[in-house]
């Protein structure tokens, strides 16, 4: 039998890690990488399209890199699933780098997949995205070739 109440306990739990977890990526900046050691464990894995980190230092060094020259991100929570020990957040990120679309705004959309420790700090993190809507798209002759190799696809 199901236990309605613990199902919705368990289940407002999730939406609360899940908006604090989009909460502090919203106010994350190159002047408080400092407070990645509240959300995330010691031992942490952290994956994206182009990195595999290993422990919180790793990932701290990732984002001190990541946020050097960033101009702004914002995440838009879309869609969220989850249990007591992992949840599932789709997400709208917006955001403008000097090296990308030549600093201008754009969006990519993704997942992120959490895992919690015992503690209540996250010790994994995967996040899924477009590495070709978030880079590549904007490098003029990449762009173009990326656009037809998909165009191609679509059309076979």
């Amino acid at each position: 039998m199901i236990d309605f109440a613990e199902h919705n306990s368990q289940s407002t739990q999730n939406s609360l890690r899940l908006q604090q977890f989009v909460d502090f990526y919203n106010a994350l900046s190159a002047s408080n990488l400092a407070d990645l050691s509240r959300l995330y464990h010691q031992d942490v894995v952290f994956v994206d399209p182009v990195h595999q980190i290993k422990g919180l230092q790793g990932l701290q060094s990732y984002f001190e890199h990541a946020y050097e020259r960033l101009n702004s991100c914002h995440f838009t929570p879309v869609q969220q699933a989850g249990t007591a020990e992992q949840g599932f957040i789709s997400w709208r990120m917006r955001l403008s780098h000097p090296a990308i679309n030549k600093g201008e705004l754009f969006d990519v959309e993704g997942c992120s997949e959490l895992r919690w420790h015992q503690d209540g700090r996250i010790i994994y993190h995967r996040d899924y995205y477009d590495l070709t809507d978030m880079v590549y798209r904007h490098i003029p002759l990449l762009g173009w070739l990326t656009a037809k190799v998909k165009q191609k696809m679509a059309q076979d």
